[in-house]
């Protein structure tokens, strides 16, 4: 898979009558596409494109489809990291399974009161 990768592969985007997001407006899910981008370019090996609606590469896809997509490549690109860093295979189990765990339901509990 490239840096194009934006998960066409589940099938078509659908969004009408379907209301499990956050609702947001294209520009703020661009705002936070733009910081998933940052962030993975920091860490990731090749840079994501710059195709976000309004860019020189634009592609046609929505922004929050750009969050989702690009939150799967920071999510690998972490993992990926915390396989390299780690001093053990079992040290690198822990953090990405557990740890993260603890981490995830920590921060489910610090949004749940966020509107949909």
């Amino acid at each position: 898979m490239g840096t194009d990768d934006h998960g066409d592969d589940f099938g078509r985007w659908e969004t009408h009558g379907h209301d499990h997001a956050v609702q947001r407006t294209e520009e703020e899910w661009a705002v936070i596409a733009g910081y998933i981008r940052h962030a993975a370019n920091k860490i990731a090996p090749q840079p994501l494109p710059l195709c976000l609606p309004g860019e020189p590469d634009e592609c046609g896809r929505t922004a929050q489809q750009h969050v989702l997509a690009w939150a799967a490549h920071l999510k690998a690109a972490a993992h990926h990291t915390i396989e390299q860093a780690a001093p053990t295979q079992a040290r690198a189990a822990h953090v990405a399974g557990p740890l993260y765990q603890r981490h995830l339901a920590d921060i489910r509990v610090h949004t749940a009161g966020v509107p949909h």
